[in-house]
């Protein structure tokens, strides 16, 4: 990416391992992120330019003298984030906060959007898939390097659980995760705050109980309306703008939580006093979806969810350029790019 709506496919020099601990893959599938938009809207001119992306599954080329956990042939996927495993932090289950830990596209290390990825740290970060590299469980799977992890952790921040109601906003790949997650959590209600109905469909089929099409007040007056004047137990920020967060944080329930994992557009959180006054939890963060991965896999593995579904556009590297376009035109939920 060279600046905002300028995404170019272009040859570069070939991915190859450099540190002991690396693992070089050749990418199978792949992922535009609805991160990935906020440059493509905000960037300025680069000369250079960036390489993008950081959901993918491929298979191990080679790996370096002190790789352990995978070999060569495996088919793995990565989280969006490389860490070491075994930090202080990691071993908390933090690993967005790995000691020894880093970010696809920075620090001559490769983008996930391209053909090969050097993976530093890759006995911490690589987990191997259990199938074969066409299995139609592919889209379900490369959600586990990013947007099904990241719903998990949002609902996991907002306390989501049985007998709860939970009300997800924002109706893009994350939010429909999110739904997913509090589905599997045991929310008893689940409210989508979304107004597009292929997101909607989806949503519902995910396991939302109830749709909130209206935004800003209006939206805080209906979820209101649907429990009971009190609002809802666990609210899931998936969006990250200043109007979705206001929304998230109006429409809790006194005592409820907010689990924020859409990236903050503000450096300020709103509603300071109502949110103190109303003792909310408001957690979240970039979600440790390494720490996620062994969790969720047999649930994908076994069938009893279905994230891939989020996946409504499907191209080859050539099209990255117009699955970018589509995705911040609202044309596409999420692009999947198949090497």
């Amino acid at each position: 990416m060279y600046a905002a709506g300028d995404v170019r496919i272009e040859n570069v020099p070939d991915a190859r391992l450099i540190e002991p601990n690396d693992a070089l893959v050749t990418v199978t599938r792949a992922a535009i992120c609805g991160s990935d938009l906020w440059p493509y809207r905000t960037m300025e001119q680069s000369d250079g330019g960036r390489r993008m992306g950081h959901e993918f599954i491929g298979v191990v080329e080679a790996v370096g003298a002190d790789v352990r956990t995978v070999k060569a042939g495996d088919l793995v996927v990565s989280p969006f984030l490389w860490s070491d495993g075994t930090c202080v932090f990691c071993r908390e289950g933090l690993h967005t906060s790995c000691l020894h830990g880093g970010r696809y596209g920075f620090d001559d290390v490769d983008g996930g959007q391209g053909e090969a990825v050097r993976v530093p740290q890759a006995d911490g970060t690589l987990v191997v898939l259990p199938v074969g590299r066409d299995d139609a469980l592919m889209p379900s799977l490369l959600t586990l390097s990013d947007v099904m992890g990241t719903g998990h952790h949002a609902a996991l921040a907002a306390e989501t659980g049985p007998g709860k109601t939970a009300a997800v906003v924002g109706d893009g790949a994350v939010g429909l995760c999110g739904v997913i997650a509090a589905k599997r959590l045991g929310a008893e209600r689940i409210i989508i705050l979304g107004r597009h109905p292929d997101r909607i469909a989806l949503a519902t089929a995910f396991g939302a109980t109830d749709v909130v099409s209206e935004r800003g007040d209006e939206a805080v007056e209906r979820v209101r309306e649907l429990t009971g004047g009190f609002g809802a137990h666990s609210v899931l920020e998936c969006v990250g703008l200043a109007g979705s967060t206001r929304t998230a944080l109006e429409i809790a329930r006194p005592g409820g939580a907010i689990g924020r994992v859409g990236l903050p557009q503000e450096e300020v959180i709103p509603e300071a006093l109502p949110t103190f006054f109303g003792n909310l939890t408001i957690s979240g963060g970039p979600a440790p979806v390494r720490a996620y991965i062994e969790e969720l896999l047999p649930d994908v593995l076994e069938g009893r969810i279905e994230p891939g579904r989020v996946f409504d556009r499907v191209g080859p590297l050539d099209e990255v350029p117009d699955g970018y376009r589509a995705m911040n035109e609202r044309g596409a939920i999420k692009a999947l790019i198949e090497f």
